[in-house]
């Protein structure tokens, strides 16, 4: 299963394959080794961009009591920080960084109202670097739910990533788990939540989107 953010590039992608593929049969009969090093060349890219498209289906467990990981990737940043642009105060911060061969849909963390929804353009840092988060192309969405409160995500573009696919609305409901945007080719995204959270995740950790626990009441 893939998602629809990869519907015109996989058909681009599928379609100059064949292109290539069929030119070097034609063309470079004389040359099989050639033959074979395009054949695997354009089998591999199209290999990379199914895998990046991928969107598998996800078993969330659904509690307002938690937070669900919003993202596939590694957890690099727990640390309790200021947050500037929506709450204007300290937050525990929880960031994870997304390789390009992660799947690279976006997920709510936990359901809720929309409350706000806001793009920012901006650089294309590397993902990891301290500044991304406030320097680098991104969107910052809020959630309210009635029992965890408020919680601020952010989809963050990295050096590699020049589109963020963001689907939250203010004043929209959305459900725990589903699908809320996409970023193509490489990034992060950051959770901020209230100080009162249990963090259910450690540094370095490996978590699945829509299934992972992040943080408790």
């Amino acid at each position: 299963m893939f998602h629809k953010e990869g519907k015109t590039i996989i058909t681009v992608t599928l379609i100059l394959a064949f292109i290539t593929t069929d030119l070097a049969y034609f063309l470079l009969k004389d040359f099989e080794w050639l033959q074979y090093i395009i054949y695997a060349t354009a089998l591999f890219f199209v290999y990379i961009i199914l895998q990046f498209f991928r969107n598998p289906k996800r078993k969330t467990s659904h509690s307002n009591e938690h937070v669900v990981a919003p993202v596939d990737g590694k957890v690099v940043v727990i640390e309790e920080v200021y947050e500037p642009e929506y709450f204007k105060e300290k937050r525990i911060q929880v960031s994870i960084f997304m390789s390009p061969l992660n799947v690279h849909v976006t997920r709510y963390g936990l359901s809720g109202l929309v409350q706000y929804s806001k793009y920012h353009p901006g650089k294309y840092l590397v993902a990891w670097h301290p500044k991304a988060s406030e320097e680098n192309e991104r969107t910052t969405i809020v959630i309210e739910n009635d029992k965890f409160g408020k919680v601020l995500y952010r989809q963050i573009a990295g050096a590699l990533a020049k589109r963020i696919v963001n689907y939250a609305k203010e004043g929209t409901r959305v459900e725990q788990g589903k699908d809320a945007g996409f970023i193509k080719f490489g990034s992060r995204v950051d959770l901020f939540l209230p100080l009162n959270s249990k963090i259910n995740v450690s540094l370095n950790q490996k978590v699945k989107g829509a299934e992972d626990i992040i943080a408790n009441l």
